[in-house]
């Protein structure tokens, strides 16, 4: 069975303002790959509280993160040749997509979908239980791109098993 490449976004926080920190994927084969996002001089907006979720500070961000073009051509390479990638927050990943891409004078060589559009109405019951008792068994980091993205994936492989 192929998995769906899975895109995560974390963010600076949520609505106006807020821009991506983080960008990660987990791959067809399972592996993953994320890379943090060093913000423009103009992104000031900083939501504690998802710093608290994230654990990755502006700063860090500024220490550590990745250009945006670094990160948009990234992106491209990774997921140009599928030409899609899914998303369980598809409303907030493709705003701060558009806004990483926008910032970068690139165009994405992908697009992004909805994770939901994959998913079976059972598989949809299924979710939450089987998201949660993976976050147990396997003791993934939650709220890091990469490893949230892995998550989603491992969530849709089981519930996929478990409706067969």
């Amino acid at each position: 069975m192929t998995l769906p490449t899975v895109l995560d976004i974390e963010a600076s926080g949520f609505g106006r303002g807020s821009y991506p920190i983080e960008v990660g994927i987990a791959r067809a084969d399972g592996s993953t790959c994320a890379f943090l996002v060093q913000p423009l001089p103009e992104w000031v907006h900083w939501d504690p509280k998802a710093e608290l979720l994230h654990g990755i500070s502006r700063g860090r961000l500024q220490r550590e993160g990745y250009p945006l073009r670094q990160v948009a051509r990234w992106l491209n390479d990774e997921l140009g040749e599928t030409g899609i990638a899914y998303s369980d927050s598809w409303g907030y990943d493709n705003t701060w997509l558009s806004l990483l891409f926008h910032h970068a004078g690139m165009l994405p060589a992908f697009r992004l979908e909805a994770l939901r559009i994959l998913l079976t109405e059972r598989q949809q019951e299924l979710w939450s239980l089987t998201k949660e008792t993976l976050i147990e068994e396997v003791g993934i980091h939650r709220h890091r791109a990469g490893d949230d993205a892995r998550l989603l994936q491992l969530t849709y492989q089981r519930t996929l098993g478990l409706t067969g």
